[in-house]
């Protein structure tokens, strides 16, 4: 921990990070409670939730961008392109032309952008850090990304509630810009003379070829991993925990309104936030056995949230519900980035984020759709039955539940890339050059 706290690159990076996520908590909880109160419609939430989470399925069309390019530079143009897009609702809401059009119209273009911003990041963090200090790495970031999610999520609901939803536009508007600058002073040992990261082979052969043949090497190098096996089961789980999303504010709605909207999300951080904390605790644990552990625990607490209609036990059970997710997901982005070879990560990563996103805009739009007849408190059981099967499925598969500590994966354990081929599988993988 200490070397971390001594390495300028990780620390703007991890700052530049932290005041992003704390920006994106405001605008979040802004953004979906404006929808709801322009509207009072949940059908018009699960829109906002599809808009939102559409751009993520495209996120593997970025991967190849991102490992060629100086990772600074693409961490900058995103903040500083976010900080101007998120400006344009109080830009609306100041000249009298307000709507929800507006609001929905912004919301897929930051998160298009916002698409750069996690595979850049995460093919960061192995370049300013060493091997053994990636999982630290990851939990601190983590763990202190919920704290600020935890914190201005609470927040947010107080002051939509007390000043409205747009100001918060505009505090979202400084934390990119901060991040912007931030990021500006990041120095990583990708940078090269070229400005545009291009190697000879650009003379060539033509840019769009060479994008098409990276995207193709880090879809190679990752099919028949235990990797998509994860990928798929959290398509299913995606699809219905979007889906309980949309119709939060609706759900909130029950309970007090847009401060009980602003708890719910707390909730959801704190659990997180716990989890990501604790996850040294557990990490020499087999991410086989104790992988389908969390998913089930986490889904019969869910089916708690569903059951109580005590506002103080639903906010109890859903953070229960979020820390063994917390430690999921942390292993998870640890065993990534242990596994794959750094060169590939940032496509892998993209592939893997758009992978498990892909259902997501569709859950969001099913939420909706379905709220006029099945209440929030009935997605919200739904999602807890797709949590706790995709548990027992990981548990029975034969190649998740080998899995060592993530401490102990390579390529050999995830079967990627000319692991494949050296036990006998033609399916090889290309050279990017």
């Amino acid at each position: 921990m200490s070397s971390l706290r001594s390495n300028r690159s990780f620390l703007r990076l991890f700052v530049g990070r932290l005041t992003t996520n704390a920006g994106d908590s405001l605008y979040y909880v802004a953004a979906m409670w404006l929808v709801w109160e322009l509207t009072h419609d949940p059908f018009y939430t699960g829109i906002a939730g599809f808009l939102t989470q559409a751009p993520n399925a495209a996120q593997f069309l970025v991967g190849p961008l991102v490992d060629r390019w100086q990772l600074r530079r693409v961490l900058v143009a995103a903040q500083a392109t976010q900080a101007v897009l998120v400006l344009a609702v109080p830009l609306a809401a100041f000249t009298g032309h307000l709507s929800p059009w507006v609001v929905l119209a912004v919301m897929p273009l930051l998160a298009a952008v916002d698409q750069f911003t996690s595979p850049a990041q995460t093919a960061a963090l192995p370049l300013v850090v060493d091997d053994e200090e990636l999982t630290t790495a990851n939990s601190l970031y983590a763990t202190t990304s919920r704290a600020a999610d935890t914190v201005f999520n609470a927040l947010s609901g107080v002051l939509v509630a007390a000043v409205g939803a747009v100001a918060l536009y505009l505090v979202d508007a400084v934390t990119f810009l901060a991040a912007t600058l931030l990021f500006l002073g990041l120095r990583l040992d990708d940078e090269t003379d070229d400005p545009t990261g291009a190697d000879d082979t650009e003379s060539t052969v033509s840019a769009f070829e060479q994008y098409r043949r990276e995207l193709a090497v880090g879809s190679s190098y990752l099919r028949g991993s235990v990797l998509v096996v994860v990928v798929v089961g959290a398509m299913a789980v995606n699809f219905t925990g979007a889906a309980t999303m949309a119709v939060l504010p609706a759900f909130a709605a029950s309970f007090d309104g847009a401060s009980s909207y602003g708890l719910l999300a707390a909730a959801l951080s704190v659990g997180t936030l716990v989890g990501t904390a604790g996850v040294s605790l557990v990490d020499d644990v087999p991410y086989g056995s104790l992988g389908p552990a969390c998913l089930v625990a986490s889904g019969v607490t869910f089916a708690g949230v569903a059951l109580v209609d005590w506002f103080p036990a639903t906010l109890g059970l859903l953070a229960l519900a979020m820390l063994p997710m917390g430690v999921f997901n942390v292993l998870f982005q640890s065993l990534l980035q242990s596994g794959v070879d750094d060169e590939l990560l940032g496509r892998v990563s993209s592939l893997v984020g758009s992978g498990t996103a892909v259902t997501m805009p569709l859950g969001s739009l099913a939420g909706g759709a379905v709220a006029g007849w099945l209440s929030p408190a009935g997605l919200i059981l739904v999602q807890a039955c797709a949590v706790s099967v995709l548990g027992v499925a990981f548990g029975l598969h034969s190649r998740f539940r080998a899995l060592p500590p993530v401490g102990e994966v390579d390529e050999t354990v995830l079967d990627l890339g000319e692991q494949r081929t050296e036990r006998g599988d033609d399916r090889t993988v290309e050279t990017a050059d």
